[in-house]
């Protein structure tokens, strides 16, 4: 078992999602940055879509009761395991490698460097409840529970029986290229000069950000067509225009109809580059390049 001493400002169960359902209204949620939550658990030798906790900002703090294998990848948290108050393993924030941890440790994150979502994994998963297929805890629906509290417990499941790697992953450097996007289905509402101005204005990532959507602000993107539409099925990375005219990125969480128009929609390699932006931070949008706009 696991407990949570602290979970930091968020902390959740995330596996690779629901994936099949939003006919039926149920989002995929499942990990931010798919990128990083693999790369966690191809570290210590699970299976695809093994559970892992996604730490939102830091500040967590889990008590380890029996040994096992954990490795971190995201957002990178100065991690200290330690025992009785004695530190027993580092983790190196240049390289991303399996760490073994004691029974009796603790696993204490402080706040990223960069970034804003980490994930620890721990071979043989966390076995919570299932829903739906998928373990994971979705903001929206509440699917999957609540947000993970202090005194919660986590088991652990079975060890997978896998060889485990060998060799640490070098951490790369957060990019700053442009978030690369595709034209949506309703980029012809807006006014020219707002598809140019989305991809030639830097946006700011707003506090209201969560799991649900991305909440930026910048230069507003005026419509030009007034008429009201109808919901329709909405995708992760979906760039929707409220009323206000600033962008809204949906993420995991998102729901899966909406009623504001989608002007473009950020491709599949660059979400959890969005999902990995803090409040205040900066970002740029460029047309991938076979687009056609």
């Amino acid at each position: 078992m696991i407990e949570i001493v602290s979970p930091g400002p968020l902390c959740t169960v995330q596996d690779s999602g629901r994936v099949g359902l939003a006919h039926i209204g149920v989002a995929r949620s499942g990990a931010v940055d798919r990128r990083a939550y693999e790369l966690a658990n191809r570290l210590v030798g699970n299976p695809v879509g093994a559970a892992a906790f996604e730490i939102t900002f830091g500040g967590a703090v889990f008590a380890v009761r029996v040994a096992c294998l954990v490795a971190i990848a995201g957002a990178a948290c100065p991690t200290i395991v330690s025992s009785g108050g004695v530190t027993v393993s580092p983790f190196d924030l240049g390289d991303q490698r399996p760490v073994a941890v004691p029974a009796g440790s603790l696993i204490a994150f402080a706040a990223p460097s960069d970034g804003l979502r980490t994930y620890l994994a721990v071979r043989g998963g966390l076995s919570t409840t299932v829903e739906l297929g998928s373990r994971s805890m979705d903001m929206l629906s509440g699917l999957g529970g609540q947000p993970l509290r202090s005194g919660d417990t986590i088991a652990i499941g079975p060890d997978p029986s896998s060889t485990i790697p060998t060799e640490a992953a070098p951490r790369s450097p957060a990019s700053t290229n442009p978030i690369q996007l595709w034209p949506g289905p309703r980029q012809q509402w807006f006014e020219r000069s707002s598809v140019d101005d989305l991809v030639t204005s830097p946006y700011v990532m707003l506090p209201t950000s969560n799991r649900i959507g991305a909440r930026l602000s910048g230069c507003p993107l005026s419509r030009s067509v007034a008429t009201e539409l109808p919901s329709e099925g909405m995708i992760e990375g979906a760039v929707q225009v409220p009323a206000d005219g600033q962008p809204l990125i949906f993420l995991a969480d998102h729901p899966t109809t909406g009623g504001y128009p989608v002007i473009a929609v950020v491709d599949d390699a660059d979400i959890g580059r969005i999902g990995q932006l803090r409040p205040g931070d900066a970002v740029t949008f460029q047309w991938a390049r076979r687009s056609v706009v």
